[in-house]
C-alpha cells in the first residue's frame, strides 16, 4: 500500500526526517532512517538522505510502512470550542501576514503537554486567522505569565523571529509585584548564577536582568525587569534569590509568603521590542484588572502604567 504527502508551503525547506515527524507524529527517527535506506520512504520517486530538504509542491512517497501508534504515540491535541477560540482571538493587538501579537491570558500553556493540554497553538490552529496557514511557537512565556506573545503564521517568520530570540535582539520588559519592600538600589542589574538539574547532574546558568523599581513601600514593591539572559524562570527565580519572591508564585516562594495563597501570579510580559528589515515594531499589553487591582490594595502608584494606557 502506497500513501502519498504533498509538501505544503509551511514545509518548504523543511528537512525530510522533521517533515514525517510532523506528519506522522512520535516516530523514532531510526525507524525513518532505515525506511529512507530501503527505499520505503521516497521523495519524488527518488532514494534520499534524512538531511534532504523538501520544497513546495513536492511528493513524498510511503511504501507499505505501517505507523503503530500503540506504540509510537502521537501527541494528543487539544481540541478547543469555538467559545475558547474566540476568547483567544479577542485578545490579539496585532495580526498581519506575517505573524500575531496578543495579550495572553495567565493559566493556559503555550503547548500542550502531559500536565496541561489546553494551549494557544492548538487554540490557533482551529482559528479562521490561520486557515490558510499553521501557528508555530517562536518563544516562551510560563503558563502563569500573562502579556506580549508572538505566534508566527509561517515557517519563514518563525525562523526569522526564533533567531532574533536566540540572538538577544528582541526586547522585552517584565512588570512584576513582589512581597515586601526590595532592598536593593533603585535600579541596576541582578547577577545570578541560577541553579538546575538535568536528571542529577546539577547546572550553573548565569542570569542577568536590568531592573527598575517602580514603587515599593513596607507591603510591596512594584518593578520593572528587561531580562538580558533568557534561562527557564529566570525573572521568579532571580527576585526569590533577592528574598522577595513575586506574590502568586507558588513555586518560587518562601515559607513566611506562601501563605498569601494568591491564585494570580503577579508577572506580566508588558513590552516586546524587534526590528526586521530596518522596520521596528513596539507591542505592549495592558496587565489584567487582578494586577491592576493588587497595586492598589498594596498602594502601589501605577503612573508608568498610567501614562501608557490612560488608566
Amino acid at each position: 500500500m502506497k500513501k502519498l504527502i504533498n509538501v505544503e508551503k509551511t514545509y518548504n525547506g523543511m528537512r525530510i526526517d522533521r517533515f514525517l515527524r510532523n506528519q506522522l507524529g512520535k516516530v523514532p527517527q531510526s525507524l525513518i532512517e532505515k525506511n529512507l535506506r530501503n527505499g520505503k520512504i521516497k521523495l519524488n520517486k527518488k532514494k534520499v538522505k534524512s538531511s534532504t530538504k523538501v520544497k513546495i509542491n513536492d511528493k513524498v512517497e510511503l511504501y507499505n510502512i505501517e505507523i503503530k501508534h500503540s506504540i509510537y504515540q502521537v501527541k494528543q491535541k487539544f481540541v478547543p470550542s469555538n467559545e475558547i477560540v474566540k476568547e483567544n482571538e479577542n485578545l490579539i493587538i496585532e495580526n498581519n501576514d506575517d505573524f500575531v501579537v496578543l495579550n495572553k491570558q495567565s493559566g493556559i500553556s503555550v503547548q500542550g503537554g502531559t500536565k496541561s493540554k489546553k494551549n494557544l497553538i492548538d487554540i490557533f490552529a482551529k482559528s479562521e486567522i490561520f486557515r490558510e496557514s499553521k501557528p508555530f511557537s517562536v518563544h516562551r512565556l510560563d503558563k502563569d505569565t500573562s502579556g506580549v506573545f508572538i505566534i508566527a503564521k509561517n515557517r519563514e517568520t518563525a525562523q526569522l523571529l526564533t533567531t532574533l530570540f536566540r540572538l538577544r535582539k528582541v526586547y522585552k520588559t517584565y512588570l512584576a509585584i513582589s512581597n515586601g519592600e526590595i532592598s536593593i538600589k533603585e535600579a541596576g542589574i541582578l547577577k545570578d548564577n541560577l541553579i538546575r538539574f538535568e536528571n542529577k547532574k546539577k547546572i550553573l546558568e548565569k542570569a542577568e536582568t536590568k531592573y527598575e523599581i517602580l514603587d515599593r513601600n513596607n507591603n510591596a514593591t512594584f518593578i520593572k525587569l528587561n531580562p538580558i539572559t533568557g534561562r527557564k524562570h529566570q525573572l521568579r527565580k532571580q527576585l526569590f534569590n533577592v528574598g522577595n519572591s513575586i506574590i502568586g508564585d507558588k513555586k518560587y516562594n518562601s515559607a513566611k509568603n506562601i501563605k498569601i495563597n494568591n491564585k494570580n501570579l503577579m508577572l506580566h510580559s508588558y513590552e516586546i521590542k524587534f526590528k526586521i528589515n530596518n522596520k521596528k515594531f513596539t507591542f505592549r499589553a495592558i496587565p489584567p484588572i487582578y494586577f491592576r487591582n493588587m497595586l492598589k490594595t498594596k498602594r502601589l502608584n501605577f503612573w508608568y502604567l498610567a501614562k501608557n494606557f490612560l488608566l
